[in-house]
């Protein structure tokens, strides 16, 4: 890649740029849930992984989405600064001041409170600009054509009261359907933090979706965010259980097989539910059909019992097991 970069850049620039830094000329939004304080980070580009490059996010904090010539660095020296106390203005003047490649950056940084601070700067490869609101930014270089971002804005603002995850999507979707990035699309990843930073840091990131190297990322990224909300429903089914909440659960699990109706796993549970709650005969119904598709689904039926999650009588469990 260090090759490529200097046959861009020219010998006489050369030194300005390092091989490290990737090529994530893209599309993205950092954005703020006014209602739930959470903040996220969406992107797309035609380059490999770019949710390992593009998205920073910290709960409580800010989020940062870096990109162009991208300098990874200002992801998590962003957010540090934010913490600090810095607003994202004068924590963009610092990161940039003593970038010598600031002219081909692109960098956007939200804080916890629904301030931005954007840049794109003078080199960036058109068509290339950005669009900052109250608690959202968009910002796109290499484009197909200069109306991507005012889409992106566009969209956002108009999705108001659906959850953030789902209206960044729609942002970039807006993106796509304007021509998105010129090159085509390769990578995509949403990144959702919540407003306020936790006792318990490992549960502050809510959503962190990836989708590294394929011919349609934008439509496997609202793939993958389906199967998580299905999954939502199912730690929540899993919660209901563990407090004898059989009905509370058997609705959760409900939730989730109708959002993924193919899934055996949301099948599965969503039976033993039914049969946990006396309702053995349509348990049994979808456990035939779940057991037709992987036998080795009635042997863990049987392991059940031993360990309090299926109560039911001999001969129910005889049933349940045909």
């Amino acid at each position: 890649m260090g090759v490529s970069l200097l046959a861009l850049v020219g010998p006489a620039r050369a030194q300005v740029f390092k091989a490290e830094e990737p090529l994530a000329h893209t599309y993205s939004i950092v954005a703020r849930d006014p209602k739930t304080g959470e903040m996220a980070v969406g992107v797309q580009s035609h380059w490999f992984s770019v949710g390992t490059v593009v998205p920073w996010a910290e709960a409580g904090v800010g989020a940062v989405a870096t990109q162009s010539f991208t300098n990874k660095s200002f992801g998590p020296r962003g957010l540090e600064l934010l913490r600090q106390g810095k607003t994202p203005e004068e924590a963009l003047a610092i990161l940039l001041a003593d970038d010598e490649a600031r002219e081909v950056r692109q960098v956007a940084i939200l804080d916890a409170q629904g301030n931005v601070a954007t840049h794109t700067g003078k080199q960036c490869i058109r068509y290339a600009g950005h669009i900052s609101g109250r608690n959202f930014s968009v910002q796109a270089n290499m484009m197909l054509t200069d109306k991507v971002w005012p889409a992106m804005a566009k969209a956002f603002e108009r999705s108001e009261g659906q959850p953030l995850a789902e209206r960044v999507l729609l942002a970039m979707q807006a993106a796509e359907q304007e021509g998105g990035d010129i090159r085509g699309k390769q990578s995509a990843a949403l990144v959702v933090v919540k407003g306020q930073r936790s006792n318990q840091p490992w549960d502050d990131t809510t959503i962190d979706l990836r989708v590294d190297d394929h011919e349609q990322p934008l439509e496997e990224l609202e793939r993958l965010l389906k199967v998580h909300r299905a999954y939502e429903h199912m730690n929540a089914g899993d919660l209901a259980i563990e407090k004898g909440q059989v009905q509370q659960a058997m609705q959760e699990y409900g939730k989730a097989q109708s959002l993924i109706p193919n899934n055996l796993e949301m099948k599965y549970w969503h039976a033993i539910s039914l049969a946990n709650n006396g309702q053995i005969d349509e348990a049994a119904r979808l456990l035939r059909e779940i057991y037709k598709k992987d036998p080795n689904w009635r042997e863990l039926t049987t392991r059940l019992p031993e360990v309090g999650l299926l109560d039911v009588s001999r001969q129910q469990m005889e049933k349940l097991l045909k």
